[in-house]
């Protein structure tokens, strides 16, 4: 998939196509990067759900809140940083939350505030360049990927 500019049409998209897919649970997921292209990746403690696992700073849709508003709330809690823009639509994967739902994860891209991060909910962080994404989930490559307009991981 090729990066898709966010649109009010869109984001009403994704919901509906969500919703007849019978997925029970929405997640945002944001790639930030740096101006030297690397990207940031945050590490979850071994004892949570999927412990281990690197991934990009994401998290639950709240009922009522757009796409976009959790995603500026997402990175806020899980970073310390404030999203300045959202750019692009990066595509989809879904899974399995920790509960069994099936989920879907939504990912954009974004540009933050100069800032140091500050984690809340993980035990470690990485601006991480081309070799360092590797550390990622086959599905969160293919966002990646995607920002270039390529399948290539």
């Amino acid at each position: 998939m090729s990066p898709s500019p966010v649109t009010t049409a869109l984001l009403e998209d994704l919901a509906g196509a969500a919703e007849r897919d019978g997925i029970a649970k929405t997640v945002v997921g944001a790639v930030v990067a740096a101006p030297d292209g690397r990207v940031l990746l945050l590490h979850r403690p071994a004892d949570d759900y999927l412990g281990g696992l690197w991934e990009l700073p994401s998290g639950g849709v709240n009922d009522g809140e757009t796409l976009i508003e959790a995603l500026r709330r997402e990175v806020s809690e899980e970073t310390g940083l404030a999203i300045e823009t959202v750019g692009d639509y990066l595509g989809h994967f879904d899974y399995r939350s920790g509960s069994g739902r099936a989920t879907r994860q939504f990912n954009f891209t974004a540009t933050v505030t100069d800032g140091t991060v500050k984690l809340t909910e993980h035990d470690d962080h990485v601006w991480a360049d081309q070799d360092g994404r590797a550390k990622v989930s086959s599905a969160v490559q293919a966002v990646l990927a995607s920002r270039h307009g390529n399948q290539a991981a």
